[in-house]
């Protein structure tokens, strides 16, 4: 790797992190200890100047790019469904993918639990920072942010929901959602975990997740309404 690369990206944060931003500028990471980091990925992923597609795409340029734009690579159907629907790896994307890929693409391929501590996060992104072709692509001066995604505390998580209540709800979700858990085109979200269901969720709220519409609808939702949504279609019987 490029040793000695200090990075000074700016993570003026909003919204969330609040006492950060009050602290100023902050590093994202250190890349020399995103390179140890690394090796979670590197059974799958190539990076650097001879990166090829292995079992996963190579990550040169990640930052940027549009998810699924690799061309040739057989990408899940979750996946080329989220590319299509715009999402692009950014900071912000990638943070939270690293964090639980299932929780931004529910679906994906990807065969790894996710990094739940932030710091080694932050050192794999300044890491895979090093090989961004368009570092513009990061904005050196302007906001960004780096929080835990989805942002949600702890009672939030606790709610049990009432899956009656769910049932009541439900009727919008399988409008186009299948109760019978086929996929006709749209995900199905029969016998989701409880708790995928709520992070993604809140993953559409927090505009984490790109699709428009399923913004919408999360927005309109209360935590205890999709608990009970989550309670519903979890247990729900095919």
């Amino acid at each position: 790797m490029r040793g000695g690369i200090l990075f000074s990206l700016v993570l003026t944060l909003g919204g969330v992190g609040q006492g950060i931003a009050q602290s100023g500028p902050e590093e994202i990471g250190d890349p020399e200890r995103g390179a140890d980091v690394w090796i979670f990925c590197s059974g799958c992923h190539q990076i650097g100047p001879d990166a090829e597609t292995g079992i996963g795409p190579p990550l040169n340029g990640i930052f940027g790019r549009r998810a699924a734009a690799i061309e040739g690579f057989p990408y899940s159907k979750s996946m080329r469904r989220m590319g299509n629907d715009g999402l692009t790896w950014t900071l912000e994307t990638l943070d939270a993918y690293l964090e639980n890929p299932r929780v931004l693409v529910s679906g994906t391929r990807m065969s790894f639990d996710g990094l739940e501590d932030a710091g080694e996060r932050a050192d794999l992104l300044a890491y895979l920072r090093v090989y961004s072709d368009r570092p513009s692509n990061i904005p050196e001066a302007a906001p960004t942010a780096r929080p835990d995604y989805p942002h949600l505390p702890a009672e939030t998580l606790a709610i049990v929901g009432d899956a009656a209540y769910g049932e009541y709800l439900a009727s919008e979700c399988q409008t186009c959602h299948q109760s019978d858990g086929s996929d006709r085109g749209i995900p199905s979200i029969t016998l989701w975990p409880e708790e995928d269901f709520v992070l993604a969720m809140h993953a559409y709220k927090q505009r984490l997740r790109p699709h428009p519409v399923m913004q919408m609808m999360a927005s309109r939702l209360s935590d205890e309404e999709i608990a009970a949504l989550a309670a519903y279609f979890g247990t729900l019987s095919r």
